[in-house]
């Protein structure tokens, strides 16, 4: 018997109200949150409904809201951070 390993990638996707389903080549379903990411959380449906899958099937980038979303996160529990805030410096006087 012979097992051939091939890395995981997407094919389907679907969002619902709490969560993002991606559909693996291989049969598997992999969700995670959709609170995962603010900027998803954020947009409308409509936006999330226009996404690309990218890489081969290694990710997925919305590009009305600039958001890339990779397996490889979804698989090890990565959430997407929000941006650091710089603090102001002091103005010189």
């Amino acid at each position: 018997m012979s097992i051939v390993a091939t890395e995981p990638r997407i094919v389907g996707l679907e969002i619902t109200k709490d969560a993002i389903i991606a559909q693996l080549a291989d049969g598997r379903a992999v969700s995670v949150p959709l609170a995962w990411s603010w900027r998803l959380m954020n947009a409308t449906p409509a936006q999330r409904k226009r996404f690309e899958i990218i890489g081969n099937g290694e990710g997925i980038h919305w590009p009305e809201i600039d958001e890339d979303i990779s397996l490889h996160g979804m698989l090890h529990g990565v959430p997407a951070c929000r941006p650091k805030r710089v603090k102001a410096k002091p103005k010189k006087q």
